[in-house]
């Protein structure tokens, strides 16, 4: 990792969003909800490092806390997406026949819509809320992890040591969990790095529709669509919360292409 210098740049950016995600109340220098009708529109100064917003709220202090319900959603998501889409994937793989063909229709049938707009139509069913987008975002999001665990496994359950393991006596669920997944591990790993970002993206297109985060609560897709009416005045409004969120996707796409590299050498680029 240490040589591949864009992954080890994305790593340590997706590093300082956590962190900022989980010191939030530390790092705020004001609070995010509190608004300060003295102080509507200000300009970045050092009193406020990015400006304030049309109710005199500090921009910084939202973007932090913005960072944490983005953070929280990328990685509650993703790991209901695994815990449901995981099993599934080693089942239809290893057992293949009727489990495998029911399987892979229902992940087609899912495929069959784009991401986003799934996870729309999901949030418009559950109703706005940052647990109901979270929810929308990691069902949108089980398919590919369906299709990567049940490739890796039709992959590895043809390997040697897989065939020992069955004709010492193993059975299912050992050669599933002791030989199938950790060896599955390394893509697994590389599919959760694409998936947060996917999942930052998609929450904050949710908040902006209003289907995820309510306000007043921070979030970066609030604080866009509440800057679309003061783009000339306030064009520091929508350009700070929309480079962080480029800067939190892309950092976490680099670090999936190292991980990429590094646990798979014979797919990457060196």
């Amino acid at each position: 990792m240490r040589k591949n210098r864009l992954a080890l740049t994305g790593g340590i950016i997706a590093a300082v969003f956590v962190l900022a995600a989980l010191l939030a109340p530390l790092i705020a220098p004001y609070d995010p909800a509190q608004p300060n009708f003295g102080n509507v529109l200000a300009e970045p100064s050092w009193a406020h490092w990015l400006g304030t917003d049309d109710l005199g709220r500090d921009q910084l202090s939202r973007i932090v806390y913005g960072a944490r319900a983005s953070m929280q959603v990328g990685l509650v998501a993703v790991v209901l997406a695994f815990v449901i889409g995981v099993p599934l994937g080693l089942v239809g793989g290893y057992y293949g026949r009727f489990a495998d063909s029911t399987i892979s229709r229902l992940t087609d049938t899912m495929l069959a819509f784009p991401f986003l707009v799934l996870a729309v139509g999901l949030a418009a069913i559950l109703g706005p809320s940052l647990t109901n987008a979270t929810i929308a975002i990691g069902i949108s999001q089980i398919p590919a992890v369906i299709r990567i665990t049940r490739a890796e496994t039709l992959r590895l359950k043809h390997v040697d040591y897989v065939g020992a393991a069955i004709a010492n006596g193993g059975g299912d669920g050992t050669v599933l969990f002791r030989h199938i997944l950790p060896n599955a591990t390394s893509a697994l790993i590389v599919q959760a790095t694409v998936g947060i970002p996917a999942a930052i993206i998609g929450e904050a297109l949710l908040s902006f529709l209003g289907l995820g985060v309510q306000p007043p609560a921070p979030s970066l897709g609030v604080m866009l669509s509440g800057a679309q009416s003061f783009l000339a005045p306030a064009p520091w409004l929508a350009v700070f919360p929309g480079l962080a969120i480029v800067a939190a996707t892309l950092a976490f796409n680099l670090l999936g292409d190292g991980l990429r590299d590094v646990l798979d050498p014979r797919g990457g680029t060196r």
